[in-house]
């Protein structure tokens, strides 16, 4: 009896050892799966943004980080707060060359090449509290189409000219392509293409735009993309002023106000600009010697250029700040609270971190969705909340006084006509 006693009691033991077993072995198992999933995650390391070319034609293109990203899972934070991260094919914005030429009138502007947009992978990071979105910012990019740099000449030529297109001149085309619309607007149906230095006679002037014949193409161009010098004549150089209607200083300053729109142009000439925009504050003398750029985004983007002036002014404290001295970049372009300086875009020189904010705002918040503005596009009015200092700053700036700051130092250019 106690020998059968015995062998119960052994195999009672035994059981109860497997199980312990497997139930220790299970738990192992676990912390193993946690640690990796936790601490795999957190070291991930996000690639800052650089600089990419295009390898068919070495175009520079704006600066986006090359990161593939497999999978981000959605986490919970503490204090009710969720975070998710979700990738969208987003338009990657051009980049504007901007080429001095002598043989044109000081202040004028050709359209060389018209930029192209390309396409990206944006990964984001958006935070929210109480299922309500408190913040998002661009943690990684993917070029999957490279856009085409705009190439624009701007006139250095001390000569003057006093010439003003007339219905029955010859004009030529400036631009490597230009688009013939059969009504003078951009939501117009396309009906045919020219090129560099085709020959076209004015039939009819609307505003910007130029009714033209063309061989047997009949219809509207762009007028910015045309000029009268003949490109096939090397000899020819006519000499003459481009003539602006300049505004008196007192007209200038009576359009400042608060409210006042920014998707129209300051009005100032070139030597305005060139004025308001030298300053003792400026120790690098960064906006002097860019200032022209402020009066050329005017004449193709239909911005105040002023007020980007001021924007500049504001961001980077008069060009002193770290990412303008190493980045050229003026505005903080692409910086994001969590790591500003990393994530802000470097560009070649200032007149690009110039060109591409003036769009930007053009495109995403001075004008709403569906708006003809430049070069054919459409404003996408992504960010729009009205055309004002207050509208801007709804979606621009996390800062509540960014519109009266940026406004103080449009009150002192101003002024300073």
């Amino acid at each position: 009896m106690k020998t059968k006693d015995k062998t119960k009691k052994h195999i009672k033991i035994t059981v109860k050892n497997i199980i312990t077993f497997f139930i220790t072995i299970l738990s192992i198992l676990y912390i193993f799966i946690f640690y990796n999933f936790y601490f795999a995650r957190n070291s991930e390391v996000y690639a800052k943004e650089t600089t990419y070319q295009a390898l068919d034609n070495e175009v520079k293109i704006s600066n986006a980080s090359k990161v593939d990203i497999v999978s981000l899972i959605n986490q919970n934070l503490e204090n009710g707060e969720k975070e998710e991260y979700f990738t969208q094919e987003e338009e990657l914005e051009y980049m504007t060359t901007y080429n001095e030429n002598s043989s044109l009138p000081k202040g004028s502007i050709q359209v060389i090449q018209e930029g192209r947009e390309g396409k990206q992978l944006i990964t984001k990071k958006a935070v929210y509290k109480d299922n309500e979105l408190i913040s998002e910012e661009q943690v990684s990019s993917k070029i999957i189409k490279a856009p085409i740099e705009k190439i624009v000449e701007i006139g250095t030529g001390n000569f003057k000219n006093n010439y003003k297109p007339k219905v029955g001149d010859i004009l030529y085309v400036t631009s490597d392509r230009l688009s013939v619309m059969l009504e003078p607007n951009e939501d117009s149906t396309k009906i045919s293409t020219l090129t560099k230095s085709n020959e076209l006679k004015i039939l009819e002037i609307q505003n910007d735009w130029y009714k033209i014949s063309s061989g047997s193409t009949i219809g509207y161009v762009k007028a910015e993309s045309t000029t009268y010098i003949n490109p096939n004549k090397t000899d020819e150089n006519e000499e003459g002023q481009v003539v602006e209607n300049a505004k008196t200083n007192k007209q200038l300053i009576s359009t400042l106000s608060f409210d006042m729109a920014l998707n129209k142009p300051s009005g100032l000439t070139l030597e305005q600009f060139n004025k308001v925009l030298t300053d003792s504050k400026d120790k690098n003398k960064i906006f002097q010697n860019n200032a022209k750029y402020f009066y050329y985004i005017e004449k193709q983007y239909n911005i105040n250029g002023l007020f980007v002036a001021a924007v500049g002014i504001h961001e980077s404290a008069w060009g002193t700040s770290k990412i303008a001295l190493n980045k050229n970049n003026l505005f903080g372009y692409g910086a994001y609270d969590s790591n500003p300086y990393n994530g802000a875009y470097d560009f070649n020189d200032y007149s690009q971190s110039i060109d591409l904010i003036a769009r930007v705002f053009v495109k995403y918040y001075l004008n709403p969705k569906g708006t003809a503005i430049y070069d054919g596009e459409k404003a996408s009015g992504k960010y729009y909340n009205g055309n004002t200092l207050s509208g801007v700053n709804k979606k621009y700036a996390t800062d509540k006084n960014w519109a009266n700051g940026v406004y103080n130092n449009m009150k002192y250019l101003y002024n300073k006509l």
